[in-house]
């Protein structure tokens, strides 16, 4: 007689939380399509912070409906800080406050040729495709005080660039890291631009896109001269959850899911950063979570065996706990 087959993992989406009710709502409402698009796997949602459900209540409701182990997936476009440490320290405390459960935990969503195309629909919703060749694209992302994150939307840019006929695809943010929006649509005029389309590179609405299209806004009043067009954030697409799901399989096949550490500051001493290298990740505190209590952080320094297979908060899906794969 054969064994029973164990239940497939949970899919476990995992947000950061905005302020703005309308961009917590599209994340709530994508969680509740990819429940319909998955019937036969439990599928949750929550944040970190600033927004309901907390992701406390979200593996709560899991566990009660019978999970045991989750795919942890974050709704992230880069690997920045709440990616690297604030994420992964959750899992670990919701691992601590529901014994017998595991949890490994799954890249972030960028770059990927998905996110291309969805980012080039929206482009085509607000440019003729005559008039690519003499048009700018400002690729605007969120900004983050670590430099790898950053450097990952210049090369989502980049990659923007390639082959789709356009004059130039220019990258500025919208906090933390310059360029900020005002001084990345300069540079698109100084490089000779006379239409720039501002791209918002952000999978929901809220406080941020909106203040990238205020100051697109407010820059477009003062330079009559560049005519300037706004397009949409990229949405809960077809491509986003056909994406989501394809970053579960990769945790649920057990598949190498390194992320890129080569230039990561927690182990690389990057200019200006030298001062993170091996230093422990203590996640701020999150308002949001009850009983929560720091000292779940996790080190980046030496110790890492070659190898394991994971890396940067992906935990281990045995002890919880954050694995390089050097």
């Amino acid at each position: 007689m054969n064994a029973p087959t164990a239940p497939a993992p949970a899919l476990l989406l995992v947000g950061h939380g905005t302020r703005d009710d309308a961009g917590a709502e599209a994340f709530r409402g994508f969680v509740d399509e990819l429940r319909a698009f998955l019937p036969q796997t439990a599928v949750g949602g929550g944040f970190i912070e600033l927004s309901p459900p907390p992701l406390a209540d979200a593996v709560a409701d899991l566990v009660a409906g019978g999970a045991r182990s989750f795919a942890a997936v974050p709704l992230v476009l880069v690997s920045a800080g709440h990616a690297k440490g604030d994420i992964p320290a959750a899992l670990v405390r919701e691992k601590e406050r529901h014994p017998g459960t595991s949890f490994r935990y799954g890249r972030p969503l960028g770059p990927h040729p998905a996110l291309l195309t969805v980012l080039e629909r929206r482009l085509d919703e607000v440019l003729a495709a005559d008039e690519r060749a003499d048009t700018t694209v400002l690729l605007v992302g969120r900004g983050s005080t670590d430099p790898d994150a950053n450097a990952e939307v210049f090369k989502t840019a980049r990659l923007f660039w390639e082959g789709r006929g356009l004059a130039g695809v220019e990258t500025a943010f919208v906090s933390l890291a310059a360029p900020d929006v005002p001084a990345g649509l300069d540079r698109c005029r100084a490089l000779g631009a006379k239409r720039i389309v501002v791209l918002p590179y952000f999978l929901f609405t809220g406080i941020l896109p909106e203040r990238v299209a205020e100051q697109a806004r407010d820059w477009a009043a003062a330079h009559p001269d560049v005519e300037l067009r706004q397009a949409e954030v990229m949405g809960a697409t077809q491509e986003l959850a056909d994406l989501v799901l394809e970053r579960y399989r990769e945790v649920v096949d057990g598949g190498d899911l390194r992320m890129n550490c080569d230039t990561c500051v927690y182990r690389i001493a990057m200019p200006g950063f030298e001062d993170k290298v091996g230093a422990p990740q203590t996640p701020h505190h999150h308002p949001d979570d009850p009983g929560h209590s720091h000292g779940h952080g996790h080190s980046h320094g030496q110790g890492h065996g070659k190898g394991h297979g994971q890396s940067h908060g992906h935990s281990d899906g045995h002890d919880g706990h954050h694995h390089h794969g050097h």
